[in-house]
Parts: C-alpha cells; structure tokens; sequence
C-alpha cells in the first residue's frame, strides 16, 4: 500500500484511499507509532461515498476512531484534489456530517467547519474558567495571561473528566495563541484545528475578537478562523511530507 504522509500546521497524518471499507484500527496504530510506522497525530482512509466526493474514516494514533479534525480535512482535501478524487471544491462525509473544503493557492486550503454546539456554559475548575464546546469534537478552552500556564497534568484530568480536548488560550496584539492538549494522542500536539475553532468562537463570547482572527498554534503557524453568518471558515497552509509505500 502506498500512503501519504501531510502535515497541517504541525498536525500530521497518514492518509490513503481504497475501496475496501473495514476496521482499520491496527493499521492505524502501527503506521501512526513513530519509532515504528511512518509516525502521525492520526490516520485517515478515503472511501467511496453515494453522498458526496468520497468519505473518511478518521482515527487517532492510539486506534481510537473521531468524529471530526478541523487539520485533517484541510489535509485530506489536499491529497484528494492532487490524486483526482475531487475537484478544488469538494465536499466529503464524516461522522460529523458532510464538510465543504477548498483548495486554492500555494497549498492553502479552506474548510467549512462543522455547526459548533455550547455543551456547557463557563465554569470553574482547579482555578480556571473554562467553556465546552462541541466544534465537531468536543473542547475545553479556557484564556490565560501566560501559555506557561498549559499543565499537561491538569489537561489530563480535565480531558478525562470531561471526555474533550484542552485548550489553553491567550490574546496577544489582537491574535489568539493556542495549545492544545488532544484526546487520542494523549499529549500536546503541535496543532488542532477544532481546538483553534473553539477558542476562536470563546473570544467572540467574551467580546476579544471581531468576524475573523488570526490563530497561531503551538507550530506557530499563521491560521484564520472566520465567521460568516452561522457558517464558520478554517483556512490556512498544508504540507506534503512524503509518500511511503509499505508491503
């Protein structure tokens, strides 16, 4: 099998497309491990789809499935424009629902995120304020004056507790800076774009930013979130790393 290795931000992937539908569970384990696979946040099959252009199967690097990665369909929409499985402007099924993604130039896609649902208004817990917010997977985000705030340990029990992603966030000259800690990997991961989406949409509750910002994660990549009517936009760079072809 031939795969394709991205990275989106920071936030990589190991992507292929068959016409087989199964469990991909192990091949994801054992291709996202990075002394012994290609190494990868997660792993993203493409398949036929009577819906749409096609649709994914999505999984962790621990083997565990999710519903949705904002990174991941800028990747993914990548690799299916450059390998004829789409036009530019596609749309693709996901557990999540059908996500609307364009390619345009010098490999900066756009994404129409999934429709973001409040689950639970700010409270406190272990001396922050937090928001959880379901922007295609669930997040916790919480703004802080310092990113040497983030405590992996906390994010750990938060993650558990709640069952979501972590985000730590802060302003700084009118941009958000993001880290976020992802269920799945278990750890801080360079970038997640549904985490961005979250902390993008807490700014606009508490009145920080206006339709659009800039977002810049742990990779410091430059990303702009950006709101038009109820419709949210994710837009930014994705990289081709390599192919690999595995027996």
């Amino acid at each position: 099998m031939t795969y394709a290795k991205y990275s989106a931000s920071g936030n990589d992937f190991v992507i292929f497309h068959c016409f087989v539908e199964k469990d991909f569970t192990q091949e994801a384990i054992k291709l996202c491990n990075r002394t012994e696979g290609i190494g990868a946040d997660g792993f993203v099959v493409l398949l036929p789809s009577k819906e749409a252009d096609f649709k994914w199967k999505f999984y962790n690097s621990d083997g565990s499935a999710a519903a949705m990665c904002g990174n991941a369909t800028r990747a993914v929409a990548h690799y299916a424009f450059n390998n004829n499985l789409a036009s530019s402007k596609m749309k693709f099924l996901t557990d999540a629902g059908i996500i609307e993604s364009e390619v345009m130039n010098n490999n900066i896609v756009k994404t129409q995120m999934t429709e973001p649902k409040v689950i639970k208004e700010q409270f406190e817990q272990e001396g922050f304020i937090w928001y959880l917010i379901d922007t295609g997977v669930p997040h916790l985000v919480t703004f802080v004056d310092d990113l040497e705030k983030y405590d992996h340990d906390l994010c750990a029990k938060m993650r558990y507790e709640h069952n979501a992603n972590v985000n730590f966030a802060k302003m700084q000259n009118g941009k958000i800076k993001v880290r976020t800690y992802e269920r799945g990997v278990e750890g801080e991961t360079l970038a997640c774009g549904t985490g961005m989406v979250a902390c993008f949409l807490r700014a606009q509750n508490l009145n920080l930013v206006k339709d659009t910002a800039l977002i810049y994660p742990k990779s410091n990549e430059e990303l702009t979130v950006s709101k038009v009517g109820e419709k949210i936009y994710f837009q930014g760079a994705v990289k081709k790393v390599f192919t690999a072809t595995i027996e």
